[in-house]
């Protein structure tokens, strides 16, 4: 620790990184064109359709809100707040309210400034998840970002069920350049995990990224495989700073909740990979988790490079999402 300089950026780099970041922009606003056409239109429809602001007007929104997978419980907040809003700001002009609505769902979404504490410290992160929503690539994708940013990353494969799994990270890990600790197939995961523990602590490992079975959440025996895991990690490397990441397919939408749901009960949940962002109608749902399980979503996907999956922004995905353009002054996305 501490032998990295990862502050130090050249004007090249700099350039580069704002370059790739206005390239995802464009790729995760044409990514969420059906979302747009699920949410947007829908709330475009009622601010114009309406003439006064009524509980009428009000459930109309909630309606077109929950359908676009946005949730139960922020949508209620978002529309509460809008109408509180309306009453102090004594607005009576339905159009008046798309901005304050836009407001509000960003409100929803914002990412606590320690959510990224694991980049500065040494840390294990566990990445969990069902059956094919990109939990590999995922992993691989991580690690090659870590590695570009300095730090030193190893790789553990404790997806020994998957018979595919093992080679699929070992090509990841080539492509970032990082070293890989991993399990025959059909071996014992938490054997692989403390392996990989063991290896980080002796190499002085900045991060250690464990990529896991795809659990059916329903599967009993595979959940208490995780909870072994964990509890091997809080034996051997008490230390560490701990991630507990989930990737959620972003194309199932309320499915994706359920997920979640089920997984917080066996492992303490610290963030969101939402993947597949590109081409799915249910790009709400990105809201909807943070406001229900007040967990953050750390990362969005749109794409299969390592440039397709990048820090989540709530700014970033409601430029995105609306179609509108970053202030002067702010990064540009």
């Amino acid at each position: 620790m501490g032998k990295y300089d990862v502050n130090f950026r050249s004007a090249e780099t700099v350039e580069v990184e704002e370059s790739g970041k206005k390239g995802f922009f464009s790729r995760l606003k044409a990514g969420l064109a059906k979302t747009r056409d699920n949410i947007v239109k829908g709330m475009d429809s009622v601010f114009t359709g309406y003439t006064a602001i009524d509980d009428e007007f009000y459930e109309e929104l909630e309606e077109t809100l929950i359908m676009g997978d946005i949730g139960v419980s922020a949508t209620t907040q978002i529309i509460d707040r809008l109408r509180e809003q309306v009453e102090e700001e004594r607005i009576s002009q339905p159009s008046k309210c798309k901005q304050l609505l836009i407001q509000s769902i960003r409100e929803q979404m914002r990412v606590d400034d320690t959510a990224y504490d694991f980049e500065k410290k040494q840390s294990v992160i566990m990445v969990i998840g069902v059956n094919g929503v990109g939990k590999t690539t995922s992993v691989g994708k991580l690690a090659g970002k870590l590695k570009d940013s300095g730090r030193k990353v190893l790789i553990a494969a404790a997806d020994t069920f998957r018979a595919a799994a093992g080679e699929q990270l070992a090509e990841w890990a080539r492509r970032a350049d990082v070293p890989m600790i991993g399990g025959n197939e059909g071996a014992d995961p938490a054997s692989v995990v403390f392996d990989a523990v063991t290896a980080a602590k002796a190499r002085g490992v900045d991060v250690l990224l464990i990529d896991t079975a795809g659990r059916l959440h329903n599967k009993k025996n595979l959940m208490e495989e995780l909870r072994k895991m964990n509890r091997i990690i809080d034996k051997e490397f008490p230390d560490a700073h701990r991630e507990n990441l989930i990737v959620l397919d972003g194309t199932t939408g309320q499915n994706a909740l359920v997920q979640a749901r089920e997984f917080g009960e066996v492992a303490d949940l610290t963030g969101i990979v939402l993947t597949k962002m590109d081409g799915t109608a249910k790009g709400g749902i990105a809201v909807a988790i943070q406001s229900e399980l007040k967990v953050p979503v750390k990362y969005i996907g749109v794409g299969e490079t390592i440039e397709d999956l990048q820090k989540f922004d709530p700014d970033q995905f409601v430029n995105a999402l609306f179609e509108l353009e970053p202030e002067e002054g702010s990064p540009l996305y």
